[in-house]
């Protein structure tokens, strides 16, 4: 008569097989995706740094010491020179102020027709904001920061590219979530979990540097990858947001427009919007696309999540001055909070300059997991084959 088999006996034998599809979940998804994740990784240590890097490439962007010195010219004549260098250009310019008192003024115009059918690839123009002198003028993409912008966040697939790396960090979670169900320790070996045992065989240092760096980087890589997807596909969170938080919807803007009326300088705009918030530090300078147009006028204000990238806007009437539209961050709500940290939480700009390298240094954290897990993977391969040889070995003594 057999023998009944209790629950408590099948525990052992069902966590086995748990523990063996996870983990031939979290090789196989590791060595293949662990491929677009080690790519990410570097290159997004980088790209913490990316205008700073590229300043160090083109040393011929930076303003002299002594004409750092001088005064900067008007907003409005460093447009005009713009304009005069890109005549036909003539729908919207946005400049973005100088980060440093020898940095260049940046200014971008998206949708150049030489890129036409790219979801985003303006021409880029620095000017010298103290002479009005265009320095240069690049595409995005063609230089070799921009160029590896795309490659971390499109694969250099533009749009398609966006969706793909979507996915992929979707699928990344299993291997991550996964490698936390694997190194979850018993009762009693926390201790020995989180550390690398001293004086070890070469399969085990691999295996606890393998472990050690993927549990102490384990909170910032779901962050990563979390705000990577977020990113990546904003359409398809953004309606599950709104449901949750009503995001910041533009008011409806009224242009007083009439015929012969001339517009109003970028440095009235600009006087426009920094009444309205006195406080704030301008960072951007959108120019009208058309007669029926406005200035957007992009300030920060101390507490925002990104520096470079604020929310705090001021749309102005071109004609008349009038404020048209504002948004405050400070006023708004969980939705747009949320959404606001997701850029500078990945680069880490929200935490300033240690956030900043912490995401850097993070971003060798999966080549480190990969180099490992593959040698971890040829380790055990070579064990099981060692093993097949001496069973064989054996069973043909037997047989003799």
């Amino acid at each position: 008569m057999p023998i009944a088999t209790s629950p408590a006996n099948k525990l052992p034998s069902r966590h086995n097989q748990w523990r063996k599809r996870w983990l031939s979940l979290h090789l196989y998804f590791g060595l293949s995706l662990g491929l677009v994740f080690v790519l990410a990784g570097l290159t997004g240590s980088l790209l913490v740094f990316y205008v700073e890097l590229d300043e160090m490439i083109n040393p011929q962007l930076q303003v002299s010491a002594a004409l750092a010195e001088q005064e900067p010219e008007s907003y409005e004549a460093v447009f005009q020179a713009i304009r005069q260098a890109h005549p036909q250009r003539s729908g919207a310019w946005r400049l973005e102020m100088p980060r440093h008192k020898q940095a260049m003024l940046m200014a971008r115009y998206y949708k150049p027709v030489e890129k036409v059918g790219l979801s985003f690839a303006p021409l880029i123009v620095w000017v010298n904001p103290y002479n009005a002198e265009v320095v240069s003028s690049r595409f995005w993409g063609d230089f070799v920061m921009t160029w590896l912008f795309d490659l971390h966040y499109a694969l250099l697939l533009d749009s398609a590219g966006k969706i793909v790396m979507g996915i992929v960090g979707f699928l990344l979670l299993i291997p991550l979530l996964g490698g936390i169900y694997l190194w979850w320790p018993t009762s009693g070996k926390l201790r020995q979990a989180l550390s690398i045992k001293r004086g070890a065989s070469k399969p085990r240092f691999i295996f606890d540097l393998h472990k050690t760096n993927g549990i102490y980087s384990f909170v910032i890589l779901l962050l990563l990858l979390l705000s990577g997807i977020i990113l990546e596909l904003p359409a398809v969170f953004k309606p599950a947001i709104n449901y949750l938080s009503p995001l910041y919807q533009m008011e409806a803007k009224q242009i007083n427009y009439q015929s012969g009326y001339s517009r109003i300088t970028l440095d009235q705009a600009v006087a426009v919007a920094t009444n309205r918030y006195p406080d704030a530090l301008l960072r951007w300078i959108e120019t009208p696309d058309s007669k029926a147009g406005s200035y957007r006028i992009v300030l920060y204000q101390q507490g925002e999540a990104s520096a470079r990238f604020p929310k705090t806007t001021v749309w102005v009437d071109q004609y008349s001055g009038a404020v048209l539209s504002t948004r405050d961050p400070v006023t708004e709500q969980a939705g747009d909070t949320f959404m606001s940290w997701l850029h500078p939480l990945h680069n880490g700009e929200i935490a300033g300059m240690p956030g900043r390298w912490l995401i850097f240094a993070s971003g060798f954290i999966p080549a480190i997991l990969y180099v490992t897990g593959i040698m971890r993977w040829l380790q055990k391969r070579r064990a099981q084959h060692l093993h097949e040889l001496k069973k064989a070995a054996t069973n043909l003594k037997r047989d003799i």
